[in-house]
């Protein structure tokens, strides 16, 4: 996925490379925290570079919201690759686990990204794709060991997820027990003899 237009513009250089990802993740915490609004100062402060730096690598808001955006997407996908070797249920339920976390902090990052580039934008339909691409293996392999309903889809199980990291929790272990249930919810259950 990294041919996308955002990230063609990863530095090469080691040290180059190093203020580029400290950048990203001062951007995913500000955002997360404060909004798509959050002060670009404030966001190499947090990286621990200067703002010029913050301005070489991403000449604009919507630079660092696109680069950010996509990085979490990234970062989604991978994770599908490194559970592959669990039970099929644990890494299904594994993988939404993740999911739901990229869906609570890409909420600002994807209105900013949705007022000014619109829903039908090539960034959105390509994560689209690939988070389809990198999750839905997941739910066929869970269904075909029989510990998924056959009838969900995995357009289910995301608005599923997606849906509950919407609510805001006052305990951030909440959430947790609600996915836990959620999660409940997709397991087969053989019909009982009548």
């Amino acid at each position: 996925m990294t041919t996308m237009g955002a990230l063609e513009r990863r530095p090469k250089r080691a040290d180059a490379r190093r203020n580029y990802d400290k950048l990203i993740e001062a951007a995913r915490a500000a955002f997360t925290e404060n909004g798509a609004e959050a002060s670009l100062e404030d966001i190499a402060r947090r990286a621990e570079v200067g703002i010029g730096t913050l301005y070489r690598h991403f000449p604009t808001r919507q630079d660092l919201l696109e680069a950010t955006y996509v990085e979490e997407v990234e970062a989604l996908c991978a994770s599908a690759d490194a559970l592959t070797e669990l039970d099929p249920w644990d890494a299904l339920v594994g993988w939404l686990q993740r999911f739901a976390e990229y869906a609570s902090t890409k909420k600002a990052l994807s209105a900013e990204l949705l007022a000014t580039l619109g829903m039908e934008s090539e960034i959105f339909a390509t994560c689209h794709n690939v988070i389809f691409a990198a999750g839905e293996p997941l739910l066929k392999r869970a269904q075909a060991s029989g510990a998924v309903r056959p009838d969900v889809t995995f357009s289910d199980a995301v608005r599923l997820v997606s849906g509950i990291s919407m609510v805001r929790f006052a305990e951030p272990e909440q959430i947790k027990h609600v996915l836990a249930v959620a999660m409940d919810g997709l397991r087969y259950r053989p019909e009982p003899p009548r």
